[in-house]
């Protein structure tokens, strides 16, 4: 008798438990949706970086020259239509132009410095501007342009 209460009281045991462990929550974290949101911020962030280069509106001309090929982000001076110059995206005097560039510089920056000038930009401010940069001693000046279409 005593072996019989003794089994039957441990399938009790069993029982009880299988109870316990049906009614008590979850405790673990879904990670699928988390990871689903990840990616989907992935593909927006993939493909909106491509657009987020200079943010000075420009009209470039277009040419049959090859793109340059390079590793890190170059020093990027614009000139828009009405004659306004911009370093990356700060709008800077013509006079103050050189003083930038030689404080950058000074910071270890020896790196090609890219010149976009609106097509309808004034000639003579074009050529002021890379005059001031090409006598301060930067020889590594570069105008960029877009790739000529056939027509």
């Amino acid at each position: 008798m005593g072996m019989q209460v003794g089994s039957g009281s441990s399938g009790g045991r069993r029982g009880g438990r299988r109870r316990r462990s049906r009614h008590q929550p979850m405790s673990e974290i879904n990670v699928t949706p988390f990871v689903d949101v990840m990616l989907v911020l992935l593909i927006i962030f993939m493909v909106a970086a491509p657009l987020l280069t200079v943010g000075v509106p420009i009209d470039l001309p277009e040419t049959r020259a090859k793109a340059l090929e390079g590793d890190t982000e170059p020093i990027t001076i614009s000139v828009n239509s009405e004659g306004q110059i911009f370093l990356q995206e700060t709008e800077i005097p013509l006079e103050e132009v050189v003083a930038k560039l030689e404080a950058i510089s000074a910071n270890g920056y020896d790196e090609r410095i890219y010149v976009r000038g609106d097509q309808d930009a004034d000639y003579g401010t074009m050529m002021k501007l890379m005059g001031r940069i090409n006598a301060a001693g930067f020889k590594r000046l570069g105008l960029v342009t877009l790739e000529e279409r056939d027509s």
